[in-house]
């Protein structure tokens, strides 16, 4: 059974940095597309960032672009989330997902997704 274990959420001022991680186990593949998306309370979940399952291409929210990073750790199979210079609009769970070959804006397009992890930005 494949599960997504994420880490590194928290309380942080704004301006500050946390950087997520999230780690596919399991039976995996060799490499995955890996997103985060993210839940503020009352809203609707939102994709934040991805990267595709050979690196070729990242996507950004504009919201996030020049503060947050997507990258993949030297193991395939193991995604972080650099995010950089929060706001408190910001603040949310976040939750990572994978994928064999969708690398779209759906949440349940991915096929495997985390528990999430709670990233609360102070002003």
């Amino acid at each position: 059974q494949v599960q997504l274990v994420e880490s590194g959420g928290g309380l942080v001022q704004t301006g500050g940095s946390l950087r997520l991680s999230c780690e596919v186990s399991g039976r995996t593949f060799s490499s995955y597309t890996m997103a985060w998306f993210r839940q503020a309370p009352g809203k609707d979940g939102d994709l934040v960032a991805s990267i595709s399952w050979n690196d070729a291409r990242t996507y950004y929210a504009d919201s996030v672009k020049g503060r947050f990073t997507i990258s993949r750790g030297n193991a395939k199979n193991i995604a972080f989330l650099q995010m950089n210079n929060l706001r408190p609009e910001d603040t949310a769970v976040y939750y990572c997902a994978a994928s064999v070959k969708y690398e779209g804006s759906n949440w349940y397009g991915y096929d495997y997704r985390g528990q999430g992890t709670q990233v609360t930005v102070s002003s």
